[in-house]
């Protein structure tokens, strides 16, 4: 009886503990779901910053380095190495999250993948069916988790350049339309960034915004080009800044690149047929000519067998 309670009272000991170790991380711990302060003031900012409201005030560095999890996350960062790329990617896929604060969701991942991954092991231990390997389960889950948020970034960034690749003839088109009509190429700029709804108008919004609080012009393009790996579009903002240096005419320079750009879209898209041409030859191959070639020979091997017999 004595050690029953004794067994007990250490069991109580042990879970309060635990429980008070808890409350002390979460304590600690960043508020994931709260509003940021960017969110917060951005309604009363608009009229200075973005007069339509469409284009989302972004923090600036030293509030991200000020939140609490902030260093941890900058230290992982330096740690695994490519924050410039990784910046890109993020910048590319139009996420706004740091690359320190990626790390942090990519950390979360890796802990509830290294979770569940125990749970697995657990349970294939309890059933006897885990071999000498088993208890690998757990860390192969972490970096699947790890590795499955890294290209769940990459394929969004990916998706985003292929369609600012289709939308990219109809925006010089209509820049070169707005041109034509008498306007100047800031106005242009202006006037497509909010008539259209698309990715790459949504980045010419962001030049708009850059040149009203300052930025050249030249440089606002040049940035935007850099930022993204097109070539019909670095292309034709080259051509356009050496336009706007020397003075020719826009809206030639806008079409030409349009039906240049309108040209390499139907290259990639006969490309992509054949590579997805090639690929349906995959289960041909190997499902659906073997057993043709099964359904074929079997009766016969079989009357073949059946005569002999």
């Amino acid at each position: 009886m004595t050690a029953t309670v004794d067994a007990g009272a250490i069991s109580v000991a042990w879970g309060v503990a635990f429980g008070l170790g808890l409350v002390l991380i979460a304590s600690r711990t960043p508020r994931w779901g709260a509003v940021s302060l960017h969110r917060r003031i951005a309604p009363y900012l608009r009229d200075l910053a973005d007069p339509l409201g469409i284009e989302p005030i972004v923090a600036s560095r030293a509030a991200d380095a000020a939140r609490p999890a902030g260093g941890i996350g900058a230290r992982i960062a330096r740690a695994i190495g490519g924050e410039s790329e990784l910046t890109a990617r993020l910048r590319r896929a139009a996420w706004t999250i740091d690359a320190a604060r990626f790390r942090q969701r990519q950390l979360l991942w890796a802990v509830m993948g290294l979770f569940a991954g125990g749970v697995v092991a657990v349970i294939l231990t309890a059933t006897q069916r885990g071999g000498v390997l088993v208890g690998a389960v757990p860390l192969l889950a972490a970096f699947a988790s790890a590795l499955a948020y890294d290209s769940t970034l990459t394929r969004a960034a990916s998706t985003r350049r292929s369609r600012m690749q289709e939308e990219l003839p109809t925006v010089l088109e209509f820049l070169a339309l707005c041109l034509s009509a008498g306007e100047g190429m800031l106005d242009a700029l202006r006037r497509v960034s909010a008539v259209g709804s698309g990715d790459l108008a949504a980045e010419l919004r962001g030049v708009v915004l850059a040149v009203d609080t300052g930025e050249p012009l030249p440089e606002a393009l040049a940035s935007l080009s850099s930022r993204f790996d097109l070539p019909a579009l670095t292309r034709a903002v080259d051509q356009l800044i050496a336009a706007l240096g020397r003075g020719a005419p826009l809206a030639d320079v806008l079409h030409a690149h349009a039906s240049d750009a309108r040209d390499e879209a139907k290259r990639e898209l006969i490309e992509g047929a054949g590579r997805k041409e090639i690929t349906m030859l995959i289960p041909l191959v190997f499902a659906i000519l073997p057993l043709s070639v099964l359904f074929a020979v079997f009766p016969g091997i079989l009357m073949l067998r059946i005569g002999l017999g």
